[in-house]
């Protein structure tokens, strides 16, 4: 069964934050809160991990996985990023919005989309996963933790302890999310498209 971590949603303890990256270094899975729902998620470069999160959610190679990183900086070593696309990131980061961007040579070829070359990016706005990301110093390869043929994303810990305890490492109790996934914007055409309507707000990308 996995490990259950109970850690102050605003304040987690560093301890706890240390173990848990070490069990993300080591190829662990863990679920955790962010400021939309729930995410899976693990270290960047196992391609183990990969698998094992595409099976839970039952998808393809099609799929966009989502880097969350610490910042601006740490999203431009891994994606292409000219002055346009920055201004928005800017302008609207950390939040719960993910970016489909086109990839860099920083990334394995594995994690980006096989036809596109893009991957999905987001600096979320959840003192559990800042805490998570300043531990490891490298963005975190996620996807949000939905079930196949559920519509909507596990938020309880509980609940994803006993749906899927024997399936991920570790379980990141830090209280109830919001329970609604990220607006998905496309930037690589040079105008934002909306992929997904989610928690964040369209206005910024004129998309409402």
């Amino acid at each position: 069964m996995a490990q259950f971590f109970s850690v102050h949603p605003e304040h987690p303890q560093p301890r706890l934050m240390r173990q848990a990256a070490e069990i993300m270094r080591d190829g662990g899975l863990v679920a955790f809160p962010t400021d939309s729902a729930y995410a899976l998620g693990g270290h960047l470069g196992d391609a183990a991990l990969l698998e094992r999160i595409r099976r839970i959610r039952d998808v393809d190679q099609r799929h966009h996985f989502t880097l969350m990183c610490r910042d601006l900086s740490e999203i431009g070593t891994y994606a292409r990023v000219d002055n346009k696309q920055y201004r928005l990131l800017k302008a609207t980061t950390p939040g719960p919005y993910t970016f489909i961007l086109e990839g860099t040579k920083e990334l394995p070829r594995r994690l980006l989309h096989p036809k596109r070359k893009t991957i999905g990016l987001r600096i979320p706005e959840h003192p559990v996963v800042s805490a998570l990301l300043e531990e490891l110093q490298e963005p975190i390869l996620t996807s949000t933790l939905i079930l196949p043929d559920e519509e909507a994303p596990l938020t309880d810990p509980e609940d994803i302890r006993d749906r899927l305890g024997k399936l991920v490492d570790l379980v990141i109790d830090g209280g109830p999310c919001p329970g609604e996934a990220t607006s998905v914007i496309d930037l690589t055409s040079g105008t934002p498209e909306l992929v997904r309507a989610g928690k964040g707000d369209l206005e910024p990308f004129g998309l409402e």
